[in-house]
């Protein structure tokens, strides 16, 4: 099995790729990455063999894509379908130390070390979930989110698609997060969040909105729901 990994940016992903080869020998790994510049380099040793144009000839029945482009949900989703577009088959590229008995999940997904999730977790497909997060029971996380490191979320939240959570930030039980939020670093949630709130501070208080960017974060489709341009950044 042959495993692009879109985005040679974080050496962590160098490190979990190491975990994963030890824990199964059968896979291998290449970095595709957008910007020329970084065409026919290493990347702490794993090789950048192109961008994502160059899908269409690496596709196939053993190869799979992962999108680790973390900085922006509205980046990440867009250049997913993009990979998806192009007939990339995607898989999940997960640490082997995560217990993910009890628990679902979409594809395409990229889980660092140190992630916690609780029985009956659900995960939609596009996700990224950093190192020391936890997810508590019953949690509904939607499709193309994003969690920065040591990201605490209590039992039974929902998570729309498309929200970028940041670092350190806790959500309480039973609340919704609603689509395309931003959860400032730091930030305590402590009522329900609407569509494309920015949120900071503890307790959280809404500072403005993101303008509506999409519909939702589904990659499965045959194109992606705009309704308009806007970058989902952490503040």
């Amino acid at each position: 099995m042959n495993i692009y990994l879109l985005g040679a940016a974080n050496p962590e992903a160098v490190r979990m790729i190491g975990s994963v080869s030890r824990a199964n020998a059968n896979v291998e790994f290449a970095f595709l990455d957008n910007n020329p510049a970084r065409h026919g380099t290493l990347f702490f040793g794993v090789p950048v063999i192109g961008g994502s144009q160059r899908v269409p000839e690496l596709k196939g029945p053993d190869a799979r894509f992962v999108n680790l482009i973390t900085g922006s949900t509205a980046l990440r989703y867009e250049t997913t379908c993009e990979l998806v577009e192009l007939g990339a088959t995607l898989t999940n590229f997960i640490h082997p130390g995560i217990d993910l008995s009890m628990t679902r999940m979409g594809v395409g997904c990229y889980l660092q070390e140190g992630v916690i999730m609780q029985a009956d977790v659900e995960l939609g497909d596009n996700t990224s979930i950093s190192s020391a997060c936890v997810i508590g029971h019953e949690g509904r996380i939607g499709h193309s989110v994003f969690l920065a490191p040591g990201v605490s979320i209590a039992g039974c939240v929902e998570i729309g698609d498309g929200t970028f959570i940041g670092i350190n930030a806790t959500v309480l039980p039973r609340l919704r997060i609603g689509r395309w939020a931003t959860i400032g670093a730091g930030a305590v949630v402590t009522r329900d969040v609407p569509d494309y709130a920015v949120v900071v501070g503890n307790p959280a208080r809404i500072i403005r909105s993101n303008a509506a960017s999409y519909q939702d974060g589904r990659v499965f489709s045959s194109t992606p729901h705009p309704i308009r341009s806007v970058s989902n950044e952490s503040p």
